[in-house]
């Protein structure tokens, strides 16, 4: 039975992870930012007669992460498994995405995990357990497609960080796990701050790109899919740190990987119909 401590419980992927190692039989702490956003996963759990505890934390603050992290120390004596799930989305051009919204972006999908590892591995080194799972994406072995830079960026930055975070921890017994998924249906593109179309330069590729990520996010898999590998994966190990989930992400991988840049531009092109042409401005 492992103590499992997870972020961005209060919907979508996290809630659904929560569950899956509930279902496990293990101690799960579900984190969000404010307890009442638990009430939902706390009565789902309830009904398969599982518990779950939830706990208020904000990877955004080093006091709400440092004081999430001590209360499960201090009931368990240990964390086992730290899941980084906690990510956001904002949709905008390099040039007309707003300061605030870019370091939004990185301090939740990149910094924030940094913040859950610098809280739980001091524990983990201790006793030289433990696994770690950044929930990243396969956008962050890809190139950026416009008005999702931000995004991809920051999942680059992730599945970066967790090369080399595999290499520094496993002199201490600790495996490290990216877990990458494709298009799943989630509520991460409905929370999407979207660039007002106004007078930007950019709005009918502003358009393009939204109405392309609403369809395939709306179209892809269940993404109870992503919780069960999350699962998989902790609980058998086979090597890899990089763990691609679902057909949409294996064909996107495959297509950088045998493209030529050029063909690879043209790709996302045709994906995300780039024929209209741009507004004058």
């Amino acid at each position: 039975m492992a103590v499992v401590v997870i972020t961005g419980c209060s919907s979508g992927l996290g809630r659904l992870v929560a569950m899956a190692f509930a279902r496990r039989g293990d101690r799960v702490y579900a984190t969000m930012r404010g307890r009442d956003r638990g009430r939902e996963l706390l009565d789902t759990a309830a009904a398969e007669g599982l518990v779950v505890r939830v706990l208020e934390l904000d990877v955004t603050d080093d006091a709400s992460v440092q004081r999430a992290v001590d209360q499960v120390l201090e009931a368990e004596g240990r964390i086992d498994v730290l899941v980084n799930n906690a990510g956001l989305l904002h949709f905008g051009s390099v040039e007309r995405l707003p300061d605030e919204l870019m370091r939004s972006t990185f301090d939740t999908n990149v910094f924030g995990a940094v913040r859950m590892l610098r809280a739980v591995l001091p524990a983990m080194r201790l006793r030289r357990s433990g696994v770690i799972v950044n929930i990243s994406s396969v956008a962050g072995r890809l190139p950026a497609v416009p008005i999702v830079w931000s995004y991809m960026a920051s999942k680059h930055a992730l599945s970066a960080m967790s090369d080399a975070l595999a290499l520094e921890l496993e002199p201490f017994g600790i495996r490290v796990i990216s877990i990458e998924p494709g298009w799943f249906r989630t509520d991460i593109v409905d929370k999407a701050w979207r660039p007002p179309a106004g007078d930007s330069p950019y709005r009918t590729l502003d358009a393009a790109v939204v109405a392309t990520m609403e369809t395939a996010v709306n179209s892809g898999g269940e993404p109870e899919a992503v919780a069960d590998a999350v699962v998989d994966a902790v609980a058998n190990d086979d090597g890899r740190i990089h763990v691609i989930v679902g057909y949409e992400a294996e064909f996107l991988l495959d297509q950088y990987q045998s493209l030529s840049e050029p063909e690879m531009t043209s790709f996302y092109k045709e994906l995300i119909d780039m024929a209209a042409p741009a507004p004058v401005g």
